[in-house]
């Protein structure tokens, strides 16, 4: 039986990859501090990219946009959920979920979501600023 791809690079040299590169030359002191540069720069820009990922919509959140604007110059019956508090969101889709608030297209939507998809979407729509 022939070994492909990692399986024969692992069997002939067991050692760690990080110790592989590491030990076939030692950095020099100008080696070291490049290194840690190139490290430092990773973690910066992970840091810088991570609250961008953040900023994007939880899944069901389109959903919600259908009807109600997140434009203030969109003139809609629809009450917009940009700005405001989860907690009222949170509470909303609940009475809508139970059945206590009447609705002719919402009690089915809210059934849709679990608790947990619920408080994203409302905590989303919170952290936006009103328009």
């Amino acid at each position: 039986m022939v070994k492909t791809g990692l399986a024969r690079h692992r069997s002939s040299n067991p050692r760690p990859l990080w110790e592989r590169v590491v030990a076939k030359r030692p950095l020099s002191h100008k080696g070291r501090g490049k290194y840690l540069l190139q490290i430092a720069s990773l973690l910066a820009l992970l840091c810088v990219a991570h609250p961008a990922a953040a900023a994007e919509a939880p899944p069901g959140a389109s959903a919600c946009s259908g009807c109600h604007a997140m434009d203030a110059a969109v003139a809609t019956p629809v009450p917009r959920l940009v700005g405001r508090k989860p907690a009222e969101i949170i509470a909303a889709l609940a009475a809508f979920k139970s059945g206590q608030r009447p609705a002719t297209v919402m009690d089915r939507i809210a059934k849709g979501f679990s608790d947990s998809e619920i408080r994203a979407i409302a905590e989303w729509y919170g952290a936006m600023e009103a328009p």
